[in-house]
């Protein structure tokens, strides 16, 4: 029971007030009275109610014109109306206004505190998740991306952009951990969209029998086990976002059921021929070369191209260092918060190391490392000796003054053969490219087919 809530009674019987806070302060509440609607509403003013019980017959100001003014104001105030004239054509009309509950006099001291003690606690979940959404609003809001980076900034301009248009397809390209759903949760917030319509599916991540059915959901008896009928993530991303993340792995089988549902916009339950309408934005993300995975046959060709409708490619942290300091301090405020006690900040020499570093895994790397850092420095400041950074091997190309390419290996004897040096070099090379097999055989200027 919540004996700090305060509880407005409104009635013109002064009797029934009387009688209605004793009942309320006997279990704890703190309660005020007032005799019309025009007086609540100077309460309502000057005081914050936690729950408001009203008389529906009232000279004046009636309980029905009461909660409609208190509507107007706000949502979240749990209201009950009482009267002794019940009906339930009074009844749907009080509920269709707003109201809470309907009670009918005269009141019962344990049916009134079940009711006042149930709309209490409904209301403080409210809260605590509303809470918890603006929350998430403010992590993921564009507001909270920052960036120095001319590169990041072109990114962050097209999302924006992209963000007015709820309906458009969007395909994020990126290495792992640059953060792609960041940037999806941004763009579906800039949309204005709820936060709980976000819903995130890795392809990778579910197998091949299960992803159909968690995609589009399922009947009953559509397959072995489907024992009941089951709601998809398309069902719980309408009128907002369905995220698709490892787009690239999805399975051939279900790519044409995905492009239907692009081209039609509607999708069906597995084991149900009933089109459903598909009221959602798409937004796919891969750190694959989709072009690439068409060419290998892996991808269909017409997909990729109806996905490719508004691309966009986040730089990896090494080609955005100008956001580390920035990014870093941010990982740490946001440590602190959670964590809930004073944490170390970033020294110099640590900074430095963290400027020099390569980021294999982006800004999801850097995030981590810091958390162990914060976790294991006992001083004020985070030295790099704290920084638990994998050894980077010295450039494998260098390009020298004269115009001349240095190439370094480091290989065992046993490791050592012309097929190793060629694989070093074809990696290398795959890696300047993105993984896209055509602009790596013209960075080595050899055919394409000796990467097959």
């Amino acid at each position: 029971m919540n004996s700090d809530a305060r509880i407005l009674v409104v009635d013109d019987k002064q009797s029934f007030c009387f009688i209605i806070k004793g009942y309320l302060e006997d279990a704890g509440y703190q309660v005020a009275c007032a005799a019309s609607g025009t007086e609540a509403l100077a309460e309502l003013e000057q005081v914050r109610f936690d729950l408001i019980l009203s008389d529906m017959v009232m000279p004046g100001m009636d309980g029905l014109e009461l909660l409609r003014q208190v509507r107007s104001r706000t949502s979240q105030i749990p209201f009950v109306l009482a009267t002794a004239h019940g009906s339930v054509d009074s009844a749907v009309a009080a509920m269709k206004e707003g109201a809470d509950d309907y009670l009918l006099k005269p009141l019962h001291r344990d049916e009134l505190l079940l009711v006042v003690e149930r709309l209490l606690e409904q209301a403080k979940i409210r809260m605590n998740y509303n809470q918890m959404l603006d929350a998430e609003r403010e992590k993921f809001s564009f507001q909270n991306i920052t960036s120095n980076s001319p590169a990041m900034g072109k990114t962050l301009a097209a999302a924006r952009q992209v963000a007015a248009s709820p309906r458009t397809t969007i395909s994020l390209h990126g290495e792992s951990g640059v953060g792609k759903e960041v940037l999806a949760r941004a763009i579906h917030i800039a949309s204005g969209q709820n936060m709980t319509s976000f819903v995130a599916v890795n392809c990778a991540a579910i197998p091949e029998t299960l992803l159909e059915s968690e995609l589009f959901g399922h009947v009953k008896g559509a397959f072995t086990g489907a024992d009941s009928e089951r709601a998809g993530k398309c069902s719980r991303a309408r009128g907002g976002t369905l995220f698709l993340d490892e787009i690239g792995d999805m399975p051939l089988s279900l790519q044409p059921k995905l492009l239907r549902l692009l081209e039609e916009r509607v999708y069906e339950k597995v084991g149900s021929d009933r089109p459903i309408p598909a009221d959602f934005r798409i937004i796919v993300a891969t750190h694959r070369n989709l072009d690439e995975c068409c060419e290998q046959g892996t991808f269909r060709r017409d997909l990729y191209h109806r996905l490719n409708i508004f691309p966009i490619a986040i730089p990896p942290l090494r080609d955005r260092r100008e956001d580390i300091a920035q990014l870093a301090e941010q990982f740490l405020n946001s440590l602190r918060k959670h964590q809930g006690k004073p944490l170390p900040g970033l020294s110099q020499a640590a900074l430095d190391q963290l400027l020099a570093y390569d980021w294999p895994g982006n800004v999801r790397e850097l995030r981590n490392l810091l958390e162990y850092a914060t976790i294991i420095t006992s001083g004020d400041l985070i030295q790099p000796e704290h920084l638990r950074l994998q050894e980077q091997s010295p450039p494998f190309l260098e390009e020298q003054a004269n115009g001349r390419i240095s190439l370094t290996f480091n290989f065992s004897s046993e490791e050592f053969s012309l097929d190793a040096v060629n694989r070093q070099v074809m990696e290398w090379a795959l890696a300047q490219s993105n993984n896209n097999k055509s602009s790596a055989a013209r960075l080595l200027k050899a055919s394409r087919k000796l990467f097959y």
